[in-house]
């Protein structure tokens, strides 16, 4: 199993790694500077003891100061290549991370609408965020860095066994004892970062859902029960991080001991050394610095391996979601400027869950410029049918035409700019009405969204809001009315001027007043294309060509509103009546 997880391990760093290849430059100049500090880093020590041993004790005051002069240009240099090093790798870092967060945003954007119906959003949000900037430390404290500190190793071993082998042996007798210490470090630490990061998921998307869904907890009086699941929540990722630090607690103070013990065999060894003869002054004072650049290293590597193997973690999830394979195929040719509008769905099936079929065997057509209207009981399979036409997610069986060419066979993005779509629950962006109208769409001017508000009856009411088409809309149109914010998606439908248009339930939030305001811009938008409408009014759609009743995922009836309301026992004509007679009694 752990033999798995290491070739695992190996192949996502691989790929982390691949990641770099645009800015190969970075990652050798930053090798080459590991290369050159290793055995750099030697000198100061080394100097030290030429220093004491050749200049201080016969005198050569001139010596010294030359000695002096080198040993201070060697720090200079040290600190010079330190500063590029630590520069570089974290520029390194920094710009895989913001390509890789451009890519996985454009995969997300790309999925089908599955994925985020099985996927909470704070999740996402984590992986593009949290995740990405977890990898960061790949290569600003990871890879590159553990290969210096590894080289500085070598380098200050080498060079101790060449100034006294006897005295670095004695030092390295509490070495095992250090090895150990740091590999149990690693690996306590290594689960528990694994606990923090699933904590840390679990959190945002936990806050995600419940400051999205504020007002329906405050509507309900739950924010007591909410906040006790948060203070849970919270309690565990703040257990989870204190678990980590316990370790680094424990961690550092055994390693000042055990490198305090080094110093002292050191010294007693040493001292009886330099009366015996057997080992110089200079050598004794140079090899504290040297224990400190050997100890050093091997403490931060078991820290930088945890780093390492939090960002091959977060990397894991990241590949995960990059990987998944729910992306809606895009292999089509056809590049639509203009579509007639003839829309014909022939023996559809469709479930968002294996076998439990939504749509059942549906087939109907729609003439180019005619308006077909859906009605039907609640999970009868109306905004299901929206959501397969305009590809939001891919059919079980069967297949929908376009002027008699599937739609798999449209590019998808040319395809989609042929339709537009005004939902019940309109979603606005943070920024302005006119950014929310056209999307930042640079296509259109502010000339044709005014032209087109007034078709649609809303100029007068944004032209009121302080800033008009300037003004702020906060996030989801939390200032706006649900009306207003509905009167804005009808404009942004306008404005794109789409060859078949869809209102699904696009009405029933609209007051009386505001509904009869826009009826009769929406009846001119409609004659002029194709148009489905969906709608539990039935009073708006009785002047719709046919009207598609559905039970239960099939097509119950289906004619025009005045067949459908002689048919005997019809389920149209069931609906129709009880809306008549809830109008005519209130």
């Amino acid at each position: 199993m752990s033999e798995n997880k290491n070739k695992f391990d190996y192949v996502i760093l691989k790929r982390v790694l691949a990641l770099a290849i645009p800015y190969r430059l970075i990652f050798i100049v930053a090798a080459v500077i590991a290369i050159i500090s290793a055995p750099l880093a030697t000198l100061r020590p080394y100097l030290i003891n030429v220093m004491v041993d050749d200049y201080i004790f016969v005198n050569d005051i001139d010596g010294l100061t030359l000695m002096a002069f080198i040993l201070f240009g060697v720090l200079i240099v040290e600190v010079i290549l330190r500063y590029i090093f630590i520069y570089i790798t974290g520029l390194l870092g920094q710009s895989v991370i913001r390509d890789l967060r451009v890519k996985v945003f454009n995969h997300i954007s790309s999925l089908q609408l599955t994925h985020f119906d099985r996927t909470p959003i704070g999740t996402s949000t984590t992986r593009t965020i949290n995740d990405i900037e977890t990898i960061n430390t790949v290569f600003s404290q990871g890879v590159i860095t553990i290969v210096a500190d590894i080289l500085t190793l070598f380098a200050v071993f080498a060079i101790m066994l060449y100034t006294s082998w006897k005295l670095t042996l004695v030092c390295l007798t509490v070495l095992p004892l250090l090895i150990i210490a740091s590999y149990i470090f690693k690996e306590k630490v290594k689960a528990s970062y694994q606990v923090v990061r699933s904590q840390i998921s679990k959190m945002n998307a936990f806050l995600q859902e419940r400051i999205t869904g504020m007002r329906i907890v405050q509507i309900f009086n739950a924010e007591e029960q909410e906040a006790k699941k948060f203070k849970e929540i919270n309690r565990e990722y703040t257990r989870a991080n204190l678990n980590s630090i316990l370790y680094y607690a424990v961690f550092f103070p055994v390693v000042e001991i055990i490198s305090a013990s080094a110093l002292g065999l050191m010294v007693w060894w040493g001292a009886r050394g330099v009366i015996g003869g057997e080992v110089t002054l200079g050598a004794l004072v140079a090899f504290p610095i040297y224990l400190s650049m050997l100890f050093r290293p091997i403490r931060m590597l078991a820290d930088k391996f945890n780093t390492l193997q939090m960002g091959l973690v977060a990397a894991e999830r990241v590949f995960d979601t990059l990987d998944t394979d729910k992306k809606i195929e895009n292999k089509g040719t056809l590049k639509p400027t203009k579509l007639k509008g003839e829309v014909e769905f022939k023996n559809v099936t469709f479930a968002y869950i294996a076998r439990e079929y939504i749509l059942k065997d549906i087939s109907f057509k729609i003439n180019a410029g005619e308006t077909l209207a859906i009605v039907g009981s609640t999970g009868s399979g109306k905004t299901t049918i929206i959501n397969i036409l305009n590809r939001f997610y891919e059919l079980n069986k069967g297949d929908i035409f376009i002027d008699g060419t599937s739609i798999t066979d449209y590019e998808l993005y040319e395809f989609r700019k042929c339709l537009a779509v005004v939902l019940q629950d309109v979603f606005l962006f943070s920024g302005t009405v006119l950014e929310n109208i056209t999307l930042r769409d640079e296509r259109f001017t502010k000339e044709q969204v005014i032209e087109a508000a007034k078709i649609i009856g809303a100029h007068e009411f944004i032209e009121r809001l302080p800033g008009a088409y300037d003004y702020q809309v906060m996030e989801r149109g939390a200032t706006l009315s649900m009306g207003q914010r509905q009167l804005i998606s009808f404009v942004r439908a306008l404005v794109f001027d789409p060859d078949i248009l869809i209102l699904d339930e696009a009405t029933s939030s609209i007051d009386p007043e505001t509904e009869s305001v826009i009826q009769y811009a929406i009846e001119k938008l409609i004659a002029k294309r194709t148009s489905i409408i969906i709608a539990h009014r039935l009073s708006t759609i009785r002047h719709a060509d046919n009207i598609l009743v559905l039970d239960k995922g099939e097509i119950a009836e289906f004619g025009p509103h005045s067949e459908l309301v002689q048919l005997e026992n019809g389920h149209y004509k069931e609906l129709y009546e009880m809306q008549f007679q809830q109008m005519t009694s209130t």
